[in-house]
């Protein structure tokens, strides 16, 4: 079952101005999604409580996206550092 990957303009934006490994690392994760949109760590993001937010860590990065089941799409809605993503 392939999932296809969505993000809006300023995720990418953010994702351009990174370091190529940080980029490459975080482009790969984003790209396993489409195949297991669960992966070993992934974590259900409490605060949201419309939509069930996911989280999956690369490094310092925080991945947050949705999962649309009936549309097998992924929505990226935030990347970022620990620090900054849950803003």
């Amino acid at each position: 079952m392939t999932f296809s990957i969505g993000y809006r303009r300023k995720i990418q934006k953010f994702i351009e101005r990174l370091p190529a490994d940080t980029k490459e690392r975080l482009r790969k994760s984003i790209q396993s999604l489409a195949e297991n949109p669960f992966p070993q760590g992934v974590v259900r993001v409490e605060g949201y409580k419309d939509y069930k937010v996911f989280r999956i860590c690369i490094g310092d990065f925080r991945i947050l996206y949705l999962v649309d089941y009936t549309e097998k799409f992924i929505t990226i809605i935030n990347i970022d550092k620990r620090s900054k993503v849950y803003d």
